[in-house]
């Protein structure tokens, strides 16, 4: 059955829609990573983690491989760091602009 190009996009922002998701890809960013150092850096229960690298791997956008006795997780192309970068910058201007608005300055300009 072919859905709506807007419901899998919403279905796709709901499966980011968590904190340690969205952490995870922040830390694989950088480059592929062993469940270990996520688990230190992530600083959550083991089992939350795995459930959490569990939807990233299902949705197709993190990869896991064994090497030895360590799984290691990577994102699964250079798309999620793009949308993660976009998502801070998008942030960033949002709070700017409200920085302006509670202070009462307009973008480049001073308001006595």
């Amino acid at each position: 059955m072919h859905r709506p190009l807007y419901q899998a996009k919403a279905e796709f922002f709901r499966m980011l829609g968590h904190p340690v998701r969205i952490r995870v890809l922040e830390l694989l960013q950088d480059g592929p990573r062993p469940v270990r150092d996520l688990l230190a850096d992530t600083e959550v229960e083991a089992s939350n983690l795995s459930q959490q690298l569990a939807v990233l791997r299902r949705s197709g956008i993190v990869t896991s491989h064994r090497e030895g006795s360590s799984v290691v997780y990577a994102l699964a192309g250079p798309d999620v760091a793009d949308l993660l970068r976009t998502a801070r910058r998008i942030l960033t201007d949002l709070n700017d602009e409200r920085a302006h608005l509670l202070t009462g300055t307009d973008r480049g300009t001073t308001r006595p």
